[in-house]
């Protein structure tokens, strides 16, 4: 009886299982890495690749995180000979074809994988987030809100507001102090400003003799600023430190990108021209001083190779005369234009920002304007703004992912 309720106990015992690692070579020049008792697919690499990043001090810096491997003397038809697979160190070991041998860490290999999900993972997470485009009627859902003392001081609120901004193209900022130097401040937490013909910070308030369209209390039609930059700064920062009563003053924004996907899905032939044909964009004046006259070439949606957008330039008051395209494409590009303008206008969200709040949106991706306002002595406006740039917004956003330990998802919105 005891030794029959022995067998039974153990065979209620589960015997756990040992993951062992395989590697072969497979048609000569790809290596194939499989845990042999997983359920989790092999991973597969072109032998090139792998001897391309070998990890070894002769081959890779380790300090600058650096390739250093000769390539004037690189071997293209190099192949792997021998595979080890320790498994204990969760190591391939590989031996090459021009006598080089090179250790690979599992972890690293599955960082690295060629395989569709993970690759994807990287490139709309980590590389750059994702983004979601919205119709004007859905900004109260989308406008994250933080608080500008915590973005300040505590690293989860720089990152959340970083990926909010990456992801919508819009974020708010509440709580500033009422001085001049909080844009300065909020974007050296960043990394640094980006400086401009018109400077670091700006002013933009009503101006005698205003050398820009903005200076002005008329109203501010939807525009990006700065289109006749080559590289036009990325994210603007705007700090309300004095709010008009009059009933004017109120923020016009558009996700221009969400504009471009309905061009691009009812109206296929504007969109084509306005992502086809340049227009050149221009500047002229003085600032301090200094004379400028700053002209860039570009269509309305820009486009990368996969048809994704990378920039939309848009300013009525920017768009010089000089119009470089074929006599029959000038009337057809109106008639797509002013689509897009009438478009854009019928959608743009109103909302007046509170001395305090910070306004941050993205340049490359939305429209803003602003209402027409009373300016008097008694009854102005002060806004103080100033330029970030997206590669330092990601930079920052990449460390901070590295050092909080996590990917983050879009925080919820805060009421």
């Amino acid at each position: 009886m005891w030794a029959k309720s022995l067998r039974k106990a153990l065979s209620r015992v589960t015997t756990p299982m040992v993951r062992r690692l395989s590697a072969r070579i497979v048609d000569e020049s790809y290596i194939e890495v499989k845990p042999s008792q997983s359920v989790a697919p092999a991973l597969t690499f072109p032998g090139i690749w792998l001897r391309d990043n070998c990890r070894c001090p002769a081959c890779f810096h380790d300090s600058s995180q650096s390739r250093r491997l000769d390539w004037d003397h690189f071997d293209t038809s190099v192949r792997p000979l021998t595979l080890h697979v320790d498994a204990d160190k969760e190591q391939l070991q590989v031996r090459w074809s021009d006598n080089h041998e090179s250790i690979y860490e599992m972890d690293w290999l599955r960082s690295h994988s060629f395989d569709g999900d993970s690759q994807s993972s990287y490139l709309n997470d980590f590389y750059r987030p994702r983004t979601r485009h919205w119709a004007g009627a859905l900004f109260e859902e989308v406008a994250r809100r933080f608080e500008f003392d915590q973005v300040m001081s505590e690293d989860s609120a720089l990152q959340q507001w970083l990926h909010a901004l990456a992801v919508y193209g819009v974020a708010l900022l509440n709580g500033a102090p009422l001085d001049e130097g909080v844009v300065r401040r909020l974007a050296e937490r960043v990394g640094f400003i980006r400086r401009t013909t018109y400077g670091e910070e700006f002013i933009v308030q009503a101006k005698p003799g205003a050398q820009n369209y903005a200076y002005l209390s008329l109203p501010l039609p939807l525009h990006t600023d700065l289109p006749y930059y080559e590289y036009k700064p990325s994210v603007n920062i705007l700090h309300c430190v004095v709010q008009t009563k009059s009933r004017g003053g109120s923020n016009l924004l558009v996700d221009a990108y969400h504009i471009a996907d309905r061009l691009r899905e009812e109206y296929p032939s504007d969109f084509a021209r306005l992502s086809r044909t340049p227009v050149d964009w221009n500047d002229i004046g003085s600032e301090d001083g200094s004379e400028f006259h700053n002209i860039w070439r570009a269509p309305v949606i820009c486009l990368d190779d996969a048809g994704e957008y990378t920039r939309i330039n848009h300013s009525v008051p920017q768009r010089d005369s000089h119009f470089n395209v074929p006599l029959k494409q000038v009337l057809p590009w109106y008639e797509s234009y002013a689509r897009f303008v009438k478009m854009a206008r019928e959608d743009a969200h109103s909302f007046k920002t509170q001395p305090g709040d910070v306004l941050t949106f993205n340049n490359l991706r939305l429209l803003h304007g602003r209402t027409g306002y009373d300016d008097t002595e008694n009854n102005s406006r002060y806004i103080v703004g100033a330029y970030l740039d997206w590669d330092i917004i990601y930079s920052r956003l990449r460390v901070l992912k590295k050092r909080l330990g996590s990917v983050h998802t879009v925080p919820p919105t805060v009421k």
